[in-house]
């Protein structure tokens, strides 16, 4: 569960008091938009709204698996029958009743996701007619629920996850591809369960929350086509065998009649939350985009570019002010460094704030990571820059070695939250006092 209190590092007592006062702001605001976006409740909403007269079972797939999990058992307790919960490693915390927990690899798929949805294909192929499956469904669903098609080998799927990663996808590509070569994406997990019903509950990090995006649609139809797989494919130029093409070929369903699904939470959640801290704090709040979409160094540069023009006066928005940012940004790996798109973002934003006094910026992600590291994200301000120089370190080649997290560790800019038990994408807030 989300219990944190303090998720940056503070500047000490010498530092001015408006800087001091961004630092507490961006904390307040960080915590609390996460805290209420935590599944729990909407899960037990969406539950309570919903008539089950069937013998239940539960299967929750994700990075808010557990917590989702943890509500649908309070919510129904005994009624449920049998349950299986897939989540990413380290987010799992303890046991919920008689379900079965599994943890597993994120955002490349192992042999234990592998293993863990084999014992969901069980569950689904036992059902009955009587029968009824809670479905739970949050972001990274896609690797940590994960079983290739016949002739696709678990490492064909990592080569390619791994290349569409580095290859600057966003995660609607990402996923319009490798959920063709699943057995239990695209609408595929929907026919496994036939003839019983299936209620899905999804929590969505997906831009325009679409449910054949989200964690690659197990139980929605699919709208995308293999012309739109094989695009992807060709703009960022991913190898493809002649094995994976033949499956990449297949159609998958267009249909789904025994699933009805509702999205609980989302990125937009996330941003009223965000804005409604920030009017608290004596901020006037403005959500500029609830889709952001683009490279996380052209955000930051982006962000850094709306400070300086609020500065300067040369903007309708006038401080003390809040400019809040949703979506989910990419990065395209040049470096070998370590990061994320947040923490990209981030130091990407540092060089144009350089000597501003009264602002930040920060970034994170809802789920408490951010790429292959143990940060949410990062957070900069107009003295970053100094520290920067007066260690020796250049922050642009950081930047290009994509290794966001080693410097900003290095200055104590991360955002530190730990696993939420959340998922609803990404947001950015530009603080200006």
């Amino acid at each position: 569960m989300f219990e944190s209190s303090r998720t940056i590092d503070f500047p000490d007592d010498s530092a001015r008091d408006d800087l001091k006062r961004l630092y507490r702001d961006a904390n307040e605001i960080i915590v609390r938009s996460i805290a209420a976006n935590l599944p729990h409740q909407a899960v037990k909403n969406a539950l309570a709204e919903h008539v089950f007269s069937r013998g239940l079972h539960l299967l929750a797939i994700g990075k808010a698996a557990w917590s989702m999990s943890r509500a649908a058992y309070e919510q129904l307790g005994g009624r449920i029958e049998s349950g299986i919960v897939i989540t990413k490693y380290g987010h799992s915390n303890g046991a919920i009743g008689n379900f079965e927990i599994f943890e597993a690899g994120h955002p490349i798929p192992d042999q234990n996701s592998v293993a863990a949805t084999e014992r969901a294909i069980e569950l689904a192929s036992g059902l009955m007619e009587s029968d009824e499956l809670i479905f739970l469904v949050s972001g990274g669903g896609s690797a940590l629920f994960e079983k290739p098609l016949p002739g696709v080998t678990l490492d064909d799927m990592a080569r390619l996850s791994a290349n569409l990663l580095a290859s600057g996808a966003d995660i609607s590509e990402f996923n319009i591809v490798r959920k063709r070569l699943s057995a239990v994406k695209a609408g595929r997990f929907a026919k496994l369960c036939e003839p019983a019903r299936v209620f899905s509950v999804v929590l969505s990090d997906v831009i325009g929350d679409r449910l054949d995006i989200i964690a690659s649609g197990p139980a929605a139809p699919d709208l995308s086509t293999v012309n739109d797989a094989w695009s992807a494919i060709e703009r960022y130029k991913i190898p493809v065998s002649d094995a994976l093409a033949e499956r990449l070929n297949l159609e998958t369903p267009s249909e789904t009649p025994n699933v009805t699904s509702v999205v609980s939470g989302s990125v937009r959640t996330l941003c009223k939350a965000a804005e409604d801290v920030s009017r608290s704090l004596g901020y006037e709040p403005f959500v500029l985009c609830t889709e952001m979409d683009c490279e996380a160094r052209e955000a930051g540069r982006l962000i850094s570019s709306a400070a300086r023009a609020i500065k300067s006066g040369d903007s309708a928005i006038k401080p003390p002010c809040a400019v809040i940012f949703g979506g989910e940004t990419v990065v395209r790996i040049r470096g070998s460094g370590r990061g994320g798109r947040n923490q990209e973002l981030a130091l990407a934003a540092s060089a144009g704030i350089d000597g501003l006094e009264g602002v930040v910026i920060f970034s994170f992600g809802s789920d408490g990571t951010d790429g292959p590291t143990d940060s949410a994200g990062g957070i900069v301000d107009g003295e970053v820059m100094s520290e920067f120089r007066a260690r020796g370190l250049t922050p642009h080649t950081f930047l290009e070695n994509n290794d966001s997290h080693t410097i900003l560790k290095k200055v104590r800019r991360l955002v530190n939250t730990g696993p939420t038990g959340t998922n609803v994408n990404d947001i950015s807030v530009l603080l200006i006092l």
